[in-house]
């Protein structure tokens, strides 16, 4: 008999759901997946339970209801494990477990550093949550009965707290429009940003290095892709700005650059970065994160430490084609590790439950 698991995270879900991932996982797992629907309507079916959006301060109604909407679905489906996408969810499975007195295990996954969430994220008001944030955060990750992190960067993270991950291996990346052999370069040079516009992804350094860059690379340009609470620094910037493409229009978008930049102050497991290395582009980053453990200097990328290091970069690489063409060749090369089939993950999770 399979083993039963409920996913929980605030993940939002188009629907139908896209069922690569999900067929493949059930073929490993007994799986039901609460999490929230993207058009902020309510969907249920036999796998998953999508909450809709509130009228009002939709995230803090949905983290005050996650500890009793888990805790009915523990009772309803009697799982063997909860898996959690964050700490936050996991201090919710947590108090959950005693509410339904049902001896699930809580397995809480960690695709990032958990304090960016309310330091450098959304707005300034989040930071006032930060001392009691790192406290629960903190306290799920001692008290699961498992942790999986998704990189290098992300297992120091959980080590530095006295827990010895018991997996680490990346998030499944739906890639299949990356993955086609890569274009070569355009003619024209360009550099792509692609995220959301945050304070995390130092956005306001990529505007500062941008400006220091551009009076070098008159021929050059940058494109911003995203959107978020600074979008006042990118209409400030004047550059040309998309806030949301698709996957197959990010894979377009990555053709159009000569390389990838992403200034990020923290990172968990870049997915931009995976995606640009798949379409054969270099990546110019900040030392920040999981950045360096993908990305290796002068082979697939540039690394800079500072907003002045990044516009030097900017220029080395936008004024040199050559360049540009050995960091995508390298980035290409190093893309094999971070790639996995949706029937790999899956029977890591299912190893992971067990």
């Amino acid at each position: 008999m399979k083993r039963r698991a409920l996913l929980v995270g605030r993940t939002r879900y188009a629907w139908p759901v896209p069922p690569a991932k999900f067929d493949a996982l059930r073929a490993e797992l007994d799986i039901h997946v609460l999490g929230t629907s993207a058009d902020g309507t309510a969907h249920h079916d036999g796998t998953f339970t999508l909450v809709g959006r509130a009228a009002v301060a939709d995230g803090a109604v949905f983290w005050l209801a996650l500890p009793l909407r888990v805790a009915r679905l523990l009772r309803e489906l009697r799982p063997n494990a909860v898996v959690c996408q964050t700490a936050y969810e996991g201090a919710a499975a947590l108090l959950a477990r005693r509410l339904a007195r049902v001896p699930a295990r809580v397995v809480v996954e960690v695709h990032g550093d958990w304090r960016t969430s309310t330091r450098l994220y959304g707005s300034a008001a989040r930071r006032l949550l930060s001392v009691v944030g790192d406290r629960v955060a903190a306290g799920a990750l001692r008290r699961a009965d498992a942790v999986r992190t998704v990189s290098p960067f992300t297992a120091s993270l959980v080590r530095e707290l006295g827990v010895e991950p018991a997996a680490d291996f990346p998030a499944y990346m739906d890639l299949e429009p990356f993955t086609r052999a890569p274009e070569p370069l355009p003619d024209a040079p360009l550099a792509l940003f692609v995220g959301v516009l945050e304070a995390y992804k130092n956005v306001d350094g990529l505007a500062a290095a941008w400006r220091n860059a551009a009076p070098r690379v008159p021929h050059a340009s940058l494109r911003i892709v995203g959107k978020g609470t600074r979008e006042d620094v990118v209409r400030e910037l004047g550059v040309p700005w998309d806030r949301e493409l698709s996957s197959k229009e990010v894979a377009r978008a990555l053709d159009d650059a000569w390389v990838l930049v992403l200034p990020s102050r923290s990172e968990g497991m870049g997915r931009v970065l995976v995606e640009a290395f798949c379409r054969g582009r270099g990546v110019i980053g900040s030392r920040a994160g999981s950045i360096p453990n993908l990305v290796e200097e002068g082979v697939s990328g540039l690394l800079a430490d500072t907003d002045e290091e990044l516009a030097d970069a900017l220029v080395r690489v936008l004024s040199d084609r050559a360049l540009a063409e050995r960091l995508g060749a390298g980035a290409r090369a190093a893309a094999g590790p971070w790639l996995q089939t949706p029937a790999e993950y899956a029977r890591r999770v299912r190893e992971l439950v067990a």
